[in-house]
């Protein structure tokens, strides 16, 4: 499995990206000082950090993503079930549905993705 791993606030700042990509690198400074009260430079600095680890691409003072958020939260999923759960998938239920109510609609979606993920 490729490494995915963004800390908490690698993947504030990706969710900005994958919101409003493409973005001007300008305009993306302005929406991370509204919105996570950076300076420029802390935001250029995340911009070149994840480029070089192949998250996103500045080509000419745009920046686009290359890992989509559906993949990272994949992985995340992934290294959660591995390292608190034994990969145990009935384990990770278990445990979060413990103290939980689900909606009919939720536990009618649950049955499906369960369904169709034993094709």
């Amino acid at each position: 499995m490729t490494d995915l791993k963004l800390f908490d606030a690698e993947f504030k700042f990706m969710s900005i990206i994958w919101e409003l990509e493409p973005i001007n690198s300008t305009e993306l400074v302005k929406v991370c000082q509204a919105k996570l009260g950076w300076k420029k430079s802390t935001t250029y600095t995340m911009i070149r950090k994840l480029a070089e680890r192949g998250f996103l691409r500045n080509h000419e003072a745009t920046v686009t993503t290359l890992v989509s958020r559906e993949q990272v939260q994949q992985y995340e999923s992934e290294a959660l079930l591995e390292k608190a759960f034994d990969n145990s998938l009935p384990a990770f239920l278990a445990a979060f549905l413990r103290d939980k109510k689900l909606s009919q609609e939720e536990a009618a979606a649950i049955q499906r993705m369960i369904k169709e993920s034993a094709k």
